[in-house]
């Protein structure tokens, strides 16, 4: 026979699991970041860096060196296009752009161009599970995207304590969960991607105080890459300096 719980427990037990945990990023170590990146999109495989850059003629796809921030390939946009997001599917990368519409696939070793894809949406951010494409827009919406065909298969409102949680932007996935910058805020949130639900904030204002970061107003926290080898984040912004490895932890 099934026991019913009375029902201010039922609330209590809702409620403990709607809790949003509180983190910080602890800082394990910093590298050089190419100060002159508009920093749009971010990834870590195999050791290598890739990075995908925004601006109306400045936007390009990068690999670059992790210990020294060195570019070794660059492969410029046309002018049209303000580059953003950036995943790799096995052995490809995808980057979106921001008002254009179009994604771009990629071979990854040679950084030839072998598909475009369509959207209706702005492109934002963009990460790969293993399975699926997540993409943002800069509303409280996170699209789930068949890495094949670019084509949306399901949309997600991102919520923060039952509130809709506008200007998500670059991506990182991780297991179960999203990653995601909010634009122009230190703040990173990690989103269960099975409900939309945020689960964490994560406060990375003490990275890089605002006193010491450059004076243009766009230079803000936007670049998340993670290394499942180390369990650790890479951190940087649009035209940081720096590039931080870090580890998520209570305050």
């Amino acid at each position: 026979m099934k026991m019913l719980l009375p029902f201010f427990i039922l609330i209590g037990l809702a409620s403990c699991q709607q809790t949003v945990t509180q983190q910080v990023p602890e800082v394990l170590n910093s590298f050089p970041h190419d100060e002159d990146a508009f920093t749009q999109g971010l990834l870590l495989y195999d050791g290598k860096l890739f990075e995908s850059t925004g601006l109306n003629g400045q936007s390009s796809l990068r690999e670059v060196d992790l210990e020294t921030g060195e570019v070794i390939r660059i492969l410029p946009l046309a002018e049209k296009y303000f580059g953003e997001g950036l995943a790799r599917v096995d052995d490809k990368l995808i980057q979106i752009t921001w008002r254009s519409g179009e994604a771009f696939m990629y071979d990854l070793e040679t950084f030839e161009q072998e598909d475009t894809f369509s959207y209706d949406t702005e492109g934002w951010g963009l990460c790969f599970d293993g399975e699926d494409l997540y993409m943002t827009d800069g509303s409280a919406q996170l699209y789930r995207r068949d890495p094949d065909s670019f084509e949306e298969e399901e949309v997600l409102d991102v919520k923060l304590n039952g509130a809709a949680l506008k200007n998500l932007n670059e991506l990182e996935c991780v297991g179960d969960y999203v990653y995601a910058n909010i634009w122009q805020t230190d703040t990173i949130v990690k989103i269960d991607k099975a409900s939309g639900r945020v689960v964490s904030e994560i406060d990375a204002a003490s990275l890089f105080p605002a006193g010491e970061r450059p004076a243009d107003p766009n230079a803000v926290l936007n670049g998340i890459a993670y290394n499942p080898e180390s369990e650790t984040f890479y951190l940087t912004g649009k035209l940081w300096p720096t590039l931080f490895e870090v580890r998520f932890t209570d305050p």
